[in-house]
C-alpha cells in the first residue's frame, strides 16, 4: 500500500489475508457431502445375499456391536453385574457397559432432550462432529485452497477407518475434540486446548493422548510466554484434559459403587489390562480371523468378498501413513530448523494414537481407534504431490474395502 500524502510515498505492510465465511465453510461442506456420498455407495455395494447390510440412510445402518452399549449409557446410564446373575448359561464373567466412556453417549442424551430419539440423536452428533472435523482441519490448513490443501482435504474424506466417522461410535466426536485441542495450542489458548483434551479423553481412552501432548507442549508451544508460564499453561491444560477420564470413572462409580469398574470389566470379560508387548499385539491384530469368525450368508458381492480380510491391508496402510507423517516432519525440521506449533501437536498425537491400541491389546478394535490419526492430515499438505495422489488412491480403495466389512456386519 502507498501513503498518498503529497510529497511522501512510503510502503505500508500488507494486511493479513482473512478468509471469508465462504472460504471457511464451503470446502468443509463439500468434503462432508463427498464422504457421505462415497460411504453411501460403499454401503449399497455391500448388500449380501441374505440382506445383512441395511440402508445407509437408516439408523440401523450406523449401528454395530458397541453402538448398543453407547446407546444404553445414553438411555439408562452405567451398570455392571455378574453375567450369571441374569444369564444362567453365560460364562461367570462381568457384564455391563462400564467398558465404554461417557463423552459420546452423554452428548446423545443431551440432544435427545429436544425430542429426537436416541438413535437419531446419535447419528446427528456423529455427522455434526464430522462436519466440525473438516471445518477445524480446514482452518488449521489456513482455509486457502491450493493443490496441497485440496488434496489433503480429499484424502480426509476417505481417511483409513473413516467409515466409523459415520457410525454410532465416539470416533468423530473424539477426533473433533483432538483437532480443537491442536487449534487451541496453535492459538496459545490453554482454555480451548484443555476443553478439546477433556472431551477427547471423555470419549475414548485413546483421546487421553491429548494429555501427553499437552504435557510436552512447553517444548514447542506458548512461545510468546516465559518458561514458567509455558509450564503452567501446559500443566493446567493437561490436568483439565485428564479430568475427562476422571469424569468417566466418577460416573461409573456413581452407578456401580466401584472406582475400578472399568478395569474390572476389561480384565474379566475382555482379558485386557496393563501394558502389552505392542509388536506381539500387532501380530495378533493382523492375524485375527474376521472372515472365519463371521462371514455373511448367501451371495457375497465382489467388494464384500475381497474385503473380508481388509483389516490386514488397513494395518499396512496405517503403518505407511505414520511413517510418511514422521518422515514429512523430519524433512521439514531439517530444512526449516523448526516445526509450527500445530505440526508438532499433530505429530505427537498421530504417533501416540497409532501405538496406544497395541499397548492396550485392542486386537479387535484398533482399526477404528486408528481413525483418530486423522489429526495427522495437518502434515499431509507438506508431502510431495505425487505422494499425496498415491496416498489418496490407496486410501480410497481401502476405505471401500473396510467399509464393505463394516456394512456386511463383519467388523465390531
Amino acid at each position: 500500500m502507498i501513503d498518498m500524502v503529497p510529497g511522501r510515498a512510503r510502503a505500508q505492510p500488507a494486511l493479513p489475508w482473512r478468509p471469508g465465511w465462504r472460504h471457511r465453510l464451503l470446502p468443509p461442506a463439500v468434503a462432508w457431502l463427498v464422504t457421505n456420498l462415497i460411504t453411501w455407495l460403499v454401503a449399497g455395494a455391500s448388500v449380501t445375499g441374505d440382506g445383512s447390510a441395511v440402508s445407509y440412510w437408516s439408523t440401523d445402518g450406523r449401528r454395530r456391536w458397541d453402538s448398543e452399549h453407547y446407546l444404553s449409557i445414553a438411555e439408562r446410564g452405567y451398570e455392571m453385574f455378574r453375567c450369571r446373575d441374569r444369564y444362567a448359561n453365560f460364562p461367570d464373567v462381568v457384564c455391563g457397559n462400564v467398558a465404554w466412556f461417557p463423552g459420546y453417549p452423554m452428548s446423545v442424551r443431551a440432544l435427545s432432550a429436544t425430542g429426537l430419539s436416541y438413535e437419531v440423536s446419535a447419528v446427528v452428533v456423529t455427522e455434526v462432529s464430522l462436519f466440525g472435523m473438516f471445518a477445524v482441519l480446514w482452518g488449521l490448513l489456513g482455509a486457502r485452497l491450493t493443490w496441497a490443501t485440496g488434496l489433503t482435504l480429499a484424502l480426509a474424506t476417505v481417511f483409513p477407518g473413516g467409515v466409523y466417522f459415520h457410525a454410532m461410535f465416539p470416533i468423530a466426536l473424539g477426533t473433533l475434540a483432538l483437532l480443537v485441542c491442536i487449534a487451541g495450542v496453535k492459538r496459545g489458548s490453554w482454555g480451548i486446548a484443555a476443553a478439546g483434551g477433556f472431551v477427547a479423553a471423555a470419549c475414548h481412552l485413546v483421546g487421553a493422548a491429548a494429555v501427553g501432548m499437552l504435557l510436552l507442549s512447553p517444548f514447542f508451544a506458548w512461545r510468546s510466554d516465559t518458561r514458567p508460564v509455558r509450564v503452567a499453561k501446559a500443566g493446567s491444560a493437561a490436568a483439565l484434559a485428564g479430568c475427562g477420564v476422571l469424569w468417566a470413572k466418577w460416573l461409573m462409580w456413581q452407578a456401580t459403587g466401584r472406582w475400578d469398574a472399568y478395569e474390572t470389566i476389561q480384565r474379566s470379560s475382555y482379558k485386557q489390562g496393563g501394558l502389552r508387548q505392542p509388536f506381539t499385539e500387532m501380530r495378533k491384530a493382523y492375524d485375527f480371523p474376521f472372515s472365519a469368525w463371521y462371514t455373511p450368508e448367501g451371495h457375497l458381492p465382489w467388494l464384500v468378498e475381497h474385503g473380508l480380510s481388509a483389516h490386514r491391508t488397513q494395518l499396512w496402510l496405517n503403518i505407511a501413513f505414520v511413517v510418511l507423517i514422521v518422515a514429512t516432519a523430519a524433512v521439514r525440521l531439517a530444512r526449516n530448523r523448526r516445526l509450527a506449533t500445530e505440526e508438532w501437536a499433530a505429530l505427537v498425537l498421530t504417533v501416540a494414537i497409532f501405538w496406544l491400541p497395541f499397548f492396550a491389546g485392542a486386537e479387535m478394535s484398533w482399526y477404528r481407534n486408528h481413525a483418530q490419526m486423522f489429526v495427522g492430515a495437518v502434515l499431509v499438505r507438506y508431502m510431495a504431490r505425487w505422494v499425496q495422489v498415491a496416498l489418496l488412491a490407496l486410501c480410497l480403495v481401502q476405505y471401500a474395502l473396510l467399509g464393505a466389512m463394516f456394512f456386511a456386519g463383519v467388523l465390531v
